[in-house]
């Protein structure tokens, strides 16, 4: 496929954002190579112990090692994509015999963490679309949550509900067993009880002792009778893998059923008189195993992670929606979720706090709102409306502060993006750059801890575990997410024009992406700075510079993270601002091609949501992808 294409020979005395940018993706590169010598095997398996109890797990390694791909898709060096197939397949296989993985999928567990681990093969789409297998294998998985897997029965047709909280590809786990959560035992030691009548257990105390062995019989006894069966808000996260296999396959099935699945809970959140209630029964009751109560659920109002495992997974469903349809109207929920958390606050202290957790007493744990959930609204929809959500908030912390090294992900900087992208943090780019450098150079420093290396994680207790923000004797499997230098927050920000993904099950949107037009592989070609400086509803600017003293370099920028805008004008000027070149466009892709040490600044003029989204590269042909394989059948059906 052909693409509109300007050239340009202006030079560009380099900025300072752009060395920094060029500079981190070497650094990330090079650091890349130092992780997976330490922490991954020949065969693409761990470092790590020979057994591996309960059912949780499989998500955390694969947390620790998908932003390879990410990386490779922002431009990172060719071998990361092989390193990031290899590492998964390895992953895979290892989790398949520790017996938490079947057919490649979890057995069970719940969209927390699936969503978590499942970010790894949103990034391989992006970096590959048309590998066979990938395709195939988001068919499969999509098929376990749509009803379509007979050996995965985990969605209702009929009721349009997910059959469990607990759920892959064995189907729905109705009920669990102390081996199950065995191995989070020590950590929810320190969490809120899951209910008010748990024996030997103050609620008032705020926590619950998982290692007391009558306690604990409790806690999954009472969790197996109330809180398994049926649906809850958290397995709208669902509706990213869903999304992930329409984005190969452009199946209408694919998009109706996020519809049709984001619409059943529009509709139990008007039963519930305007707030989403955290479960519903087989029978889709809200309250049918909770004695009528629509909280209590799990990761639900009561859960110690309250209104952020609510809200979450409904904006994901919501951001999602809208994807597939263009229709902004598919944000409703999200929107009507953040408006009642609002209006349900109160003064303290002169400062709006909202409620993040309802219990039996009523709402409770009041706190000042976050904004990163607006925030990513306003992203998917660049309206006034959800910019209102975000201003609303008060201003009791400084909104340009970097922070480095914290947040799941290490994700914690959507805010001061924000008040760059707004016009009120001039320096985010060069002050964000930096940052993320400094954090992979404490991440490099952290991997010679003598916690880090994975030879003594067989015998943990007494190593000094300074500068780790875990507890390695409790919780030795977030090591590699903990440790990893692969990150890439300022990188994101600056060249997607948006920020980092929903860290539980969230895609990775953006304004732009980018190609190599000479080499036709994702990513910013070799030299290449992008810095998005301005979104709207109508258009995005996007400051191209080679910094290549030698080669000319031809980047393809795309409109959208998955191509769903359309580009219908474009203005390029110098750094001076003087105009270059102006043309009309009906693309969703456009060529420039910058002369050594030349740049430009590309505002584009945008149809938003005006083509189908997807994750095919300018140059794939949809004629000539490989045909879907069907299974043997033998049971005489044709």
């Amino acid at each position: 496929m052909r693409y509109p294409t300007a050239h340009v020979s202006a030079r560009m005395a380099i900025p300072l954002w752009a060395i920094q940018q060029r500079h981190l993706i070497t650094t990330l590169d090079q650091a890349a190579d130092v992780y997976i010598d330490r922490y991954v095997l020949a065969d693409g398996t761990l470092r790590w112990r020979r057994h591996w109890p309960g059912m949780d797990g499989a998500d955390d390694p694969y947390e620790g090692f998908m932003q390879l791909a990410l990386l490779y898709v922002l431009g990172g060096s060719d071998h990361l994509y092989d390193e990031a197939r290899r590492i998964w397949d390895g992953i895979t296989w290892q989790w398949t015999e520790y017996g938490q993985i079947d057919r490649e999928f979890t057995k069970y567990y719940d969209w927390m963490h699936h969503g978590e681990g499942y970010l790894y093969l949103y990034f391989l789409g992006l970096a590959h679309p048309n590998q066979r297998k990938d395709q195939q294998r988001a068919r499969r998985f999509a098929a376990m949550y749509t009803g379509d897997d007979a050996l995965a029965p985990n969605y209702d047709k009929t009721h349009r509900l997910i059959r469990s909280p607990l759920t892959g590809s064995h189907g729905p786990r109705f009920v669990a067993t102390a081996e199950d959560w065995t191995t989070h035992r020590v950590v929810l030691d320190h969490y809120l009880a899951p209910y008010e009548d748990i024996v030997d257990t103050d609620f008032a105390t705020r926590r619950c002792t998982w290692t007391n062995d009558a306690v604990y019989a409790d806690v999954i006894a009472k969790m197996n009778a109330r809180m398994n069966r049926g649906d809850v808000p958290l397995n709208l996260n669902a509706t990213g893998m869903v999304t992930h296999a329409f984005l190969y396959s452009n199946d209408p099935a694919h998009k109706q059923w996020v519809l049709d699945y984001l619409h059943a809970w529009e509709e139990r959140t008007a039963r519930n008189g305007g707030i989403i209630p955290d479960n519903v029964g087989l029978d889709d009751v809200i309250g049918q195993y909770l004695d009528g109560k629509w909280w209590g659920g799990y990761y639900g109002w009561r859960w110690p992670h309250g209104f952020l495992t609510i809200i979450e997974p409904i904006t994901n469903a919501c951001m999602n929606a809208l994807l597939l349809t263009g229709d902004e109207r598919w944000l409703t929920l999200a929107r009507q979720q953040l408006d009642a958390n609002w209006a349900l606050g109160k003064d303290v202290d002169g400062m709006w706090h909202v409620p993040n957790r309802h219990i039996d007493a009523g709402w409770d744990d009041y706190r000042p709102a976050m904004q990163k959930y607006p925030i990513y609204l306003w992203l998917a929809s660049l309206a006034d409306e959800d910019l209102a959500r975000i201003t609303r908030i008060p201003r009791t912390e400084d909104w340009n502060a970097i922070h480095i090294g914290k947040g799941k992900h290490y994700i914690s900087n959507t805010l001061p993006w924000f008040e760059y992208i707004q016009g009120r943090n001039p320096d985010y780019p060069i002050r964000i750059l930096q940052a993320n450098l400094d954090l992979v150079a404490n991440q490099l420093t952290k991997m010679q801890l003598p916690i880090a290396d994975p030879a003594r994680w067989h015998n943990i207790t007494g190593l000094d575990q300074s500068g780790l923000n875990i507890n390695m004797d409790v919780d030795p499997i977030h090591a590699w997410q903990e440790l990893t230098p692969v990150l890439v927050e300022g990188l994101v920000q600056t060249t997607l024009g948006a920020p980092m993904h929903i860290s539980h099950g969230g895609l990775q949107f953006g304004q732009v992406r980018y190609y190599d037009g000479a080499r036709r592989r994702p990513g910013l070609p070799p030299g290449v700075a992008a810095l998005v400086s301005d979104v709207s509803q109508t258009h995005v600017t996007v400051t191209l510079v080679n910094t290549d003293p030698v080669a000319l370099r031809e980047v393809v920028v795309q409109a959208g993270m998955f191509g769903e805008h359309q580009f219908v004008a474009v203005e390029i000027a110098d750094a001076a601002g003087r105009i270059l070149q102006q043309s009309a466009l009906d693309s969703r892709w456009y060529g420039v091609v910058l002369a050594p040490l030349c740049g430009a600044v590309c505002t584009f003029r945008v149809a938003r949501y005006r083509s189908a989204p997807s994750y095919a590269t300018p140059w794939q042909d949809a004629a000539t992808d490989h045909l879907h394989i069907s299974p043997r059948r033998i049971d005489g059906a044709s």
